[in-house]
């Protein structure tokens, strides 16, 4: 979401601006369900009304963004939570406060001036160009993302994985200044003057200069890496994947990631994994689920079964007169915990009574017998409990 103009988000939710979190959370999921499209098929004003809760929720529902939208009254990305205002702005920030103004008219205004957005003033004095980099000091390398697919038992028992990746090396040549060297010359874009104006309107926006930082200098771009002080090499590394990720886990891999400005430290290596099913353990968090069979006799009277676990195999007792869908548990038979080394889930059983095909006369008696020995009724409170009397 990049800039929103001055809209009453509360007010489209229908909430109060001193409302909590769970408030706001709550209100939304029930405004969803009323205006979602998938309910309201064909409905544009339903639609129209989804995009604008929606919108909404975007901002009010992450403490960062709610906070810039109440201090100044809109919300843009690139906005820092600290220094943006007309008093008390930190060191280098833009020096205006647009609370309280109306932007509802500014899209007739960028038609004016050649198209150029509200969208565009943030990014050129929110962002940091070539020449921020050159006059700030060191800075830590940006994070990589990587998804990486894994089996079932790689996940529960952990497994080395050797990757390949594209990262930003530090320029030799350079050495991750961006510059060529040589004399400084004025920056052409300001003149020299470290700043940069733009009007839109009746509006007038100042700024760092975004080619040379706000120094008013400029000096020539290395060749080798066109001034981003890094170029991109691929590069091959083992990495470790600890026991009990499953999907969605996120595994942190400190100064693999790409590699810093100015001699600044690497960014780390973030890896998502994505895990298989398995055909007969289920997880659910560290836990384990397994349905097993067991005869009519085993229930009954009872018996040892061996059962698998993620270790092998292992002996469980089922007591005497089992229901089928009655779960047994094995403790600490689960997968590893990586929250908390050395815990682990436990896995549960659920017991699944067969009941064998009758083939032949005396099994049939036999069965016959047992129920004239045991003539409990198991349905005998079914129509009380569906409510159905006598």
């Amino acid at each position: 979401m990049p800039v929103s103009a001055q809209k009453d988000y509360y007010a489209t939710l229908g909430v109060g601006r001193g409302a909590k979190a769970e408030e706001i959370r709550k209100t939304f999921r029930r405004l969803a369900r009323k205006y979602h499209p998938d309910v309201n098929p064909g409905d544009k004003k339903a639609e129209e009304k989804f995009k604008e809760i929606s919108e909404a929720y975007d901002v009010l529902g992450d403490e960062k963004k709610r906070a810039i939208y109440d201090r100044h009254g809109f919300y843009a990305e690139n906005i820092p939570t600290d220094g943006f205002s007309g008093g008390g702005q930190a060191a280098g920030a833009p020096g205006f406060d647009f609370s309280g103004f109306d932007f509802s008219d500014l899209s007739t205004e960028e038609q004016k001036h050649g198209g150029f957005s509200f969208r565009d003033i943030f990014s050129q004095f929110f962002s940091r160009g070539e020449g921020a980099a050159e006059a700030a000091g060191p800075e830590r390398g940006t994070d990589i993302e990587h998804h990486v697919h894994l089996g079932f038992r790689d996940a529960i028992l952990g497994r080395n994985l050797r990757l390949t990746l594209a990262r930003k090396e530090e320029c030799a040549k350079c050495h991750g200044t961006g510059s060529a060297g040589g004399s400084a010359t004025t920056c052409a874009t300001c003149n020299g003057t470290g700043k940069a104006a733009r009007q839109v309107g009746i509006m007038r926006f100042s700024g760092p200069c975004p080619d040379c930082g706000g120094t008013g200098k400029r000096r020539p771009a290395c060749s080798a890496c066109g001034g981003a002080g890094t170029i991109r090499k691929p590069e091959s590394f083992e990495v470790r994947i600890p026991a009990g990720v499953d999907t969605g886990s996120r595994v942190r891999v400190s100064g693999k990631g790409n590699a810093g400005a100015k001699g600044g430290p690497r960014g780390d290596l973030l890896i998502v994994t994505e895990v298989d099913s398995h055909p007969f353990f289920e997880r659910k968090g560290d836990n384990i689920y397994v349905k097993v069979p067991i005869t009519l006799a085993e229930a009954a009277l009872g018996a040892k079964v061996e059962v698998p676990t993620l270790d092998g195999p292992s002996v469980i007792r089922i007591p005497p007169g089992t229901q089928s869908g009655q779960t047994l548990r094995l403790r600490g038979k689960g997968a590893p915990s990586l929250r908390e080394a050395g815990l682990r889930g436990d896995q549960f059983i659920e017991v699944q009574v067969v009941v064998p095909r009758v083939m032949d006369e005396r099994t049939k008696e036999l069965l016959r017998e047992i129920a004239r020995l045991n003539p409990e009724d198991p349905r005998r409170d079914l129509k009380a409990r569906a409510g159905m009397g006598d």
